[in-house]
């Protein structure tokens, strides 16, 4: 498992030493940053996806905990890296994954990092399991992944859905949409007892928001919000078959 990880260090040399050490010892990390005080440390926070973070206490510009408040809910594990062992405490109570003391022992490291892949591979489970075989309940929801998790949405706020790519866009009854990775296909099965149907090879309708039809060689449907979609010649008569 591949780990997107930056250092929080102010000491070029201790930064040098952890770099160099991960490199070598620690063939799942790849690191994509690198700080020097609590700012830099937070634009990388910001424009990267990171699992893991190795995090000195003491910086100019405010500390680690500064630095973890700033950035609020965050995605990624911590490895706090520091020669003072008076902050393990609050090292805890911000849950950090690991606590290493300067200088740093390679087997500690190799133990740090295995314990992050272990975490991070148990989240990848839940979600893989949350996302394909739990993916319909008896109340009529779905579970959607969306960047940061999953939304659960009741299949009736759905309007419709359009192929793009791998992705799908869901449009919503209320006018919003979301863009989900996963195929149109992929819905055309979750949604199956649930009242919706392939009319287009681009599209799968709430057969229930349908409120009206025009004719034609396949037709097209205009949906309860006033959007008109296509139909293909090919689903014409099994759409017309759900309103006889």
């Amino acid at each position: 498992m591949d780990l997107r990880t930056i250092l929080v260090e102010d000491e070029e040399t201790s930064r040098e030493i952890l770099r160099n050490y991960l490199t070598k010892y620690c063939p799942g990390v790849n690191i994509v940053g690198e700080a020097a005080n609590v700012d830099e440390a937070l634009k990388l926070i910001r424009n990267n996806e990171l699992d893991l973070v190795f995090l000195d206490v003491e910086m100019p510009k405010g500390n680690a905990f500064d630095l973890l408040e700033q950035v609020g809910n965050r995605t990624f594990e911590t490895v706090f890296v520091t020669a003072y062992n008076q902050y393990a405490i609050d090292a805890l109570n911000s849950h950090a994954s690991y606590y290493l003391l300067k200088p740093v022992s390679i087997d500690e490291l190799i133990k740090a990092v295995d314990y992050v892949i272990e975490i991070k591979q148990k989240e990848n489970d839940l979600e893989n399991r949350v996302l394909t075989t739990s993916t319909i309940d008896k109340q009529g929801k779905i579970t959607v992944p969306v960047q940061d998790g999953f939304e659960v949405v009741s299949v009736n706020t759905i309007l419709y859905c359009k192929a793009d790519d791998n992705y799908t866009q869901i449009f919503m009854v209320d006018g919003s949409k979301k863009l989900i990775s996963k195929t149109l296909k992929y819905f055309e099965e979750a949604l199956d007892s649930f009242g919706f149907a392939r009319i287009h090879k681009s599209y799968l309708v709430n057969l229930n928001e349908i409120v009206g039809y025009k004719k034609g060689k396949g037709g097209s449907v205009v949906m309860s919000a006033g959007n008109e979609i296509m139909v293909s010649a090919s689903q014409k008569a099994k759409l017309l078959a759900h309103f006889q």
